[in-house]
């Protein structure tokens, strides 16, 4: 793999609903140079939307919809029994409602990058990401697709025409197909910011993820995510920033329309 010059770090942001906050998204727009935000398919709520994108237009952070199957009570990380036909119109209609708060914010959406168990299924599952990028091109053909390195929705995205980021995590583990390990199964989370920094360095070097039996996967990197409601991440994302800085990464949103 080429020396990396630059790369942008995203966060999954404005997951709170109502009066309930997740994470602590004033302190990871000020590290962060993208911002996935919720669109009230599995949090989130207008006021919420509202606050997120103020707070990400006054730090000039790009922001993305971050659309899920409508699932609330499960925070989106469960699969739910939709048609294909549904999931297109209940991305089109979460990708729409940030679109039209983030108007109201004086910012745009720029990007999209499905959430929780639908991103996990649009890897694998060639109908789903289809259903998904129709939906994104019907709301916005302009819209970029943030989509996880490898996978069927990066390569369907990039057929299609599309203006497509490559996507790897840094406090997730990685089966040997490139996925993401389940968070019901052991190694799915990282911690700790020195491991996940050391690891995403030495993935930078080399262009292989470990996986957790071991072999090494290649993968791009246009974006790092580090998910903002954990209670580690403001932490991870001060070190791993730091850590790419001192190697000579700039860390800076991913060009779009280059």
């Amino acid at each position: 793999m080429d020396r990396l010059s630059c790369v942008d770090l995203n966060a999954d942001l404005g997951e709170g609903y109502g009066p309930w906050n997740m994470g602590d998204d004033a302190a990871m727009l000020d590290i962060v140079t993208s911002a996935n935000i919720a669109c009230g398919g599995h949090a989130s709520d207008p006021e919420t939307m509202y606050r997120t994108l103020l707070l990400a237009r006054e730090r000039g952070i790009r922001v993305g919809a971050h659309p899920s199957y409508p699932d609330l009570a499960g925070f989106g990380r469960r699969r739910l029994p939709c048609t294909v036909g549904e999931v297109e119109r209940f991305v089109a209609a979460q990708i729409g409602q940030l679109m039209a708060v983030a108007a109201l914010a004086g910012t745009r959406v720029s990007y999209v990058k499905p959430h929780g168990a639908l991103g996990n299924v649009a890897a694998v599952e060639a109908d789903v990401a289809a259903a998904i990028l129709r939906a994104t091109r019907a709301v916005d053909a302009k819209l970029a697709v943030l989509a996880i390195s490898g996978t069927v929705l990066e390569q369907l995205a990039r057929a299609g025409g599309f203006e497509v980021f490559s996507e790897i995590f840094a406090d997730r583990g990685y089966t040997a197909a490139g996925t993401l390990v389940p968070r019901s199964e052991p190694g799915a989370l990282i911690t700790d910011a020195d491991a996940a920094t050391g690891r995403i360095l030495a993935f930078l070097d080399s262009g292989r993820m470990p996986a957790v039996d071991g072999s090494l996967v290649p993968l791009k990197v246009d974006s790092i995510c580090i998910h903002g409601d954990s209670a580690h991440a403001v932490h991870m994302a001060r070190h791993l920033k730091a850590a790419l800085v001192a190697k000579g990464i700039a860390v800076r949103p991913f060009l779009l329309g280059a």
